[in-house]
């Protein structure tokens, strides 16, 4: 467990930091998911919006195929 300071900072355990590639001097991202808040990785020069699509690629929980998929946008 961390304790948030007064200046609303947390420290991220070192083991946790390590495991997950965290060096000093790196920029985060503090990301709001749901009820929850996420540590990320910034990726400098990315948009929010493209941040978001990455953030969101491989999260579908569908069987359709692309194809399929399409043909149903579409209304074929």
């Amino acid at each position: 467990m961390v304790k948030l300071n007064s200046k609303g900072q947390v420290t991220i355990p070192a083991e946790l930091r390590h495991r997950h590639g965290f060096d000093e001097g790196d920029e985060v991202d503090v990301v709001e998911d749901g009820s929850t808040l996420r540590i990320v990785h910034s990726t400098p020069g990315q948009s929010r919006g493209e941040r978001l699509v990455n953030r969101m690629r491989g999260r579908a929980t569908t069987t359709q195929t692309t194809d399929e998929l399409m043909k149903l946008l579409r209304g074929e």
